[in-house]
C-alpha cells in the first residue's frame, strides 16, 4: 500500500498541537503559508494562542533533526516537511476563475502544486474548516476532517442498558439489594441497568454495576433523591441523580438535549453536598464563553458584570431550586439566598477562562455546556481537580457553537468515551425532556 501525503492546514494545528504524530508512516506536509498564519496566533492567553506556541516549539525541536524543507523523521513514524516551493501566480491558473487571493486559497493552490509534484501516492488536504474541505473537493482535491479525536456518536456509550434476568434473580435483588453478575456480558463500572424479569417484562428493577463488588447494587432510595424541592421524573434522571450524589464517583458526565434536566440535576446535587451535607467546601460552576475563551475585556463593566450575561441560565436554575418553582412570591428570597451563598463562599460562578492553573481540592465542580470544549480543554479542566473533588460535565453534543468542533469531536464526547470503564467515572445520556411539553416537542420536531 502506497504512502499518503497529508497536507495540514492552520485549523488542524491550532485545534490539536499533537496532530503531527497522528498520521502513522505517511508524509506530513505543512505549507509555508500555514506557518505564517500560525505566527499571527502565538501572542495571547487563549487556548488557540497556547496551541500556536506549542506547535511552533514542536516544529523547532524537529528542526534540530534536519532541514525541514527536505523532510525530518517523526518519532511515531513518517516524515514532516515544510514545503517552501511555492509560487502562487502560476498556481492560480489551477484554481477556478474568481478565487480571491486569500490564505485559504493559497493553501489550496499550494496543495494542488504538491499533488502535481508527488509521485509516491495520494495527496490529501486535512482541515477542520468545513468550507475549506468543500472548496478542495470542488476543485478535485482530496480532503478530509482531522479524524484522530473523532467519536462515533451512534456508538457512544449511553451509560445504561436493559438486561433480562430470571424471576428468581430479580426476586433476590429486591430482597438483598445486590445481585452478582454472572454471564451478563461486558458491563462497565458504574453502568446503570434496568433488570427485566424475562418471565414478566412488567417486573423490573433499577441498578448500578459496582465494579469492585462485581455485582449490581440498588440505587439510592427515592427519599434520598428528593433534594432542594427536586426529584427525578424519569428513569435516566434517577440514574443521573444516583451518580451525582455518589461521592465514590468523582467524574460524572451528563449528556442530553435541551430540557432534559442535566444542569438542574447537577446544581441540586451540588447544593445538597455543599450546603446541606458539607461534604465539599464549595460549589464551583463554570461555563465556557461561546466560543470558549472569548475575551470579556471588551465588554463594559467589572468582571462580574461582564460574565453575568453568559451565566443567566445558571442563575435561572438556581432561582428555580431556591424558590421551589411554585410562585414568584419567593423570588426575592431566592435572590437573597444566592447572594448569601456567594458571600459565604459556598458558591462561585465563573467563566471557564479562569480555571487554568488552579488547583481545586474538596469542591463540587460543574462545567456546563461542555460540548463547546476541545478534547485538550476538557483534559485541562479535569486535571485541575484536587483531593476530594467531584467534577460534573454537562452538555448537548448536538448543539455545538465552537467553529471547529462537531458532535463527534468535542471534549464532552471525548471524555465520555475515554473514561468508559473507569471505576471513578460514570455517564448517563438523558433522553426525555422535562422542561415543558412545548420544549420537548420543539426539541423533537425542530432538529
Amino acid at each position: 500500500m502506497s504512502k499518503k501525503t497529508y497536507i495540514l492546514d492552520t485549523s488542524v494545528l491550532l485545534h490539536s498541537p499533537d496532530s503531527l504524530s497522528a498520521f502513522e508512516e505517511n508524509e506530513v506536509v505543512i505549507p509555508i503559508v500555514v506557518l505564517d498564519e500560525i505566527d499571527k496566533f502565538k501572542k495571547g492567553s487563549l487556548e488557540v494562542n497556547r496551541n500556536a506556541r506549542i506547535i511552533i516549539k514542536s516544529i523547532d525541536r524537529l528542526r534540530e533533526k534536519g532541514k525541514l524543507n527536505e523532510g525530518v523523521p517523526l518519532e511515531q513514524g513518517g516524515m514532516l516537511k515544510v514545503d517552501t516551493e511555492f509560487d502562487f501566480e502560476p498556481l492560480t491558473k489551477l484554481l477556478p476563475e474568481g478565487f480571491e487571493i486569500s490564505n485559504d486559497n493559497r493553501i489550496l493552490a499550494h496543495a494542488l502544486g504538491i499533488r502535481g509534484r508527488s509521485n509516491e501516492g495520494p495527496v490529501v488536504l486535512v482541515s477542520k474548516d468545513i468550507n475549506m474541505r468543500v472548496k478542495a473537493d470542488a476543485i478535485g482535491l482530496a480532503a478530509e476532517d482531522y479524524k484522530k479525536d473523532k467519536i462515533n456518536l451512534e456508538e457512544l456509550f449511553s451509560g445504561h442498558r436493559e438486561i433480562y434476568v430470571g424471576e428468581d434473580e430479580i426476586s433476590e435483588f429486591y430482597r438483598s439489594k445486590i445481585l452478582p453478575v454472572n454471564g451478563k456480558g461486558e458491563i462497565f463500572p458504574n453502568e446503570y441497568v434496568t433488570l427485566i424479569n424475562s418471565q414478566n417484562p412488567n417486573n423490573t428493577a433499577l441498578a448500578r454495576y459496582d465494579g469492585e463488588k462485581g455485582s449490581f447494587v440498588a440505587l439510592l432510595s427515592e427519599k434520598k433523591m428528593d433534594i432542594w424541592g427536586l426529584s427525578p421524573r424519569n428513569r435516566e434522571q434517577r440514574f443521573a441523580m444516583d451518580m451525582l450524589l455518589n461521592e465514590n464517583i468523582p467524574l460524572v458526565t451528563l449528556m442530553g438535549r435541551a430540557g432534559t434536566g442535566k444542569t438542574l440535576l447537577a446544581l441540586a446535587a451540588g447544593l445538597q453536598k455543599v450546603v446541606n451535607e458539607k461534604v465539599y467546601r464549595k460549589l464551583n460552576v463554570y461555563r465556557p464563553l461561546v466560543p470558549m475563551g472569548r475575551d470579556i475585556g471588551y465588554l463594559p463593566g467589572r468582571e462580574e458584570e461582564k460574565i453575568n450575561p453568559w451565566m443567566y441560565p445558571i442563575f435561572d436554575n438556581l432561582e428555580y431550586l431556591l424558590h421551589d418553582g411554585k410562585s414568584d412570591s419567593k423570588k426575592n428570597g431566592s435572590t437573597d439566598t444566592i447572594q448569601y451563598l456567594f458571600e459565604s463562599q459556598q458558591l462561585d460562578i465563573k467563566a471557564l477562562t479562569f480555571i487554568r492553573g488552579r488547583s481545586l481540592p474538596y469542591q463540587f465542580i460543574i462545567v456546563d455546556e461542555a460540548q463547546n470544549l476541545t478534547p485538550h480543554e476538557a483534559k485541562t479542566i479535569i486535571t485541575r481537580a484536587g483531593d476530594g473533588t467531584k467534577i460534573v460535565l454537562t452538555g448537548d453534543a448536538y448543539q455545538i457553537d465552537h467553529p471547529y468542533l462537531d458532535s463527534t469531536s468535542n471534549g464532552l464526547t471525548h471524555i465520555i468515551e475515554r473514561f468508559k470503564g473507569q471505576r471513578i467515572a460514570g455517564h448517563i445520556t438523558l433522553i426525555k425532556g422535562e422542561r415543558s411539553s412545548l420544549a420537548e416537542l420543539a426539541s423533537k420536531i425542530l432538529e
